[in-house]
């Protein structure tokens, strides 16, 4: 039996190719609400990754994009000498489950990024040692450069952060929440003229990312594959579910990925 089950997990594995494309797949309800919040399932967002103290405190989320590199916030200011990435987790209080834990060699903050007005909120993490991809680790499409989004299409963002706003625990699961983007006229009227084009806004509608989420994916579903649109920036202090919170642009920043990609 042992021999089979081996067997079994390595034609799984084996069916890893590609971006965007979850061995297991998410469960989608409607309404759901990071704060609050459903509980994911185990391995069905496997670009999601976990940002940690050596220490193993979460601070905050990323998406791996390929085995070698990994796409988070600028704002979460990962120290490769006191931090690591963990790939392939779900319950952080777990001892069991079977994640990869990197340490980083290389971290490229966009040139652009600006901390006083939260603009190009970008940074790319090279790992010391490519992951393992299989079930629980693979990679999530890119999107092409200036991708047009439609208002209202519907998106999913995932992270362990703050899931009760009375509380400044984060979750011990990975959550996740579907919530539709919101056009930046619409952004406009909560957060003037704090929005830029490197910026998008979903949420708004009963549902938000908060606290410890950052840095972690927006993504829709195109076709069967996932792309990632959005990174997890910033929003109301007090994760109001009534309004949108914003997000990196990513399809902006496609051309820059891929010449920090390329010069390894």
């Amino acid at each position: 039996m042992a021999l089979l089950w081996a067997v079994a997990c390595l034609a799984l594995a084996s069916t890893v190719s590609g971006c965007g494309l979850p061995i297991i797949s998410p469960s989608l309800r409607d309404n759901e609400k990071i704060i609050n919040g459903y509980d994911a399932v185990p391995g069905s967002w496997p670009w999601q990754v976990s940002l940690r103290t050596r220490l193993g405190s979460h601070f905050c989320g990323g998406s791996l994009i390929n085995e070698n590199w990994v796409v988070t916030a600028a704002h979460c200011e990962f120290n490769p000498y006191t931090d690591v990435v963990v790939l392939g987790q779900y319950d952080r209080s777990s001892r069991s489950e079977s994640v990869q834990v990197k340490s980083v060699a290389k971290v490229v903050t966009n040139p652009n990024w600006d901390p006083e007005t939260i603009n190009n909120d970008i940074t790319l993490l090279k790992l010391s040692s490519p992951a393992q991809l299989g079930v629980r680790v693979s990679p999530v499409c890119l999107p092409p450069a200036n991708l047009v989004l439609a208002s209202n299409l519907q998106c999913v963002t995932t992270g362990w952060g703050r899931d009760n706003i009375y509380s400044q625990a984060s979750a011990v699961v990975l959550q996740q929440v579907s919530l539709p983007l919101v056009s930046s006229r619409q952004c406009a009227l909560y957060w003037g003229n704090d929005i830029t084009s490197s910026m998008l806004c979903a949420g708004g509608a009963g549902a938000s990312s908060c606290q410890g989420d950052s840095g972690g994916p927006l993504v829709y579903q195109n076709g069967n594959a996932w792309t990632l649109i959005g990174i997890v920036s910033w929003g109301s202090k007090y994760c109001n579910v009534n309004t949108p919170a914003v997000y990196t642009h990513v399809s902006k920043f496609r051309n820059w990925i891929d010449d920090v990609v390329a010069q390894g």
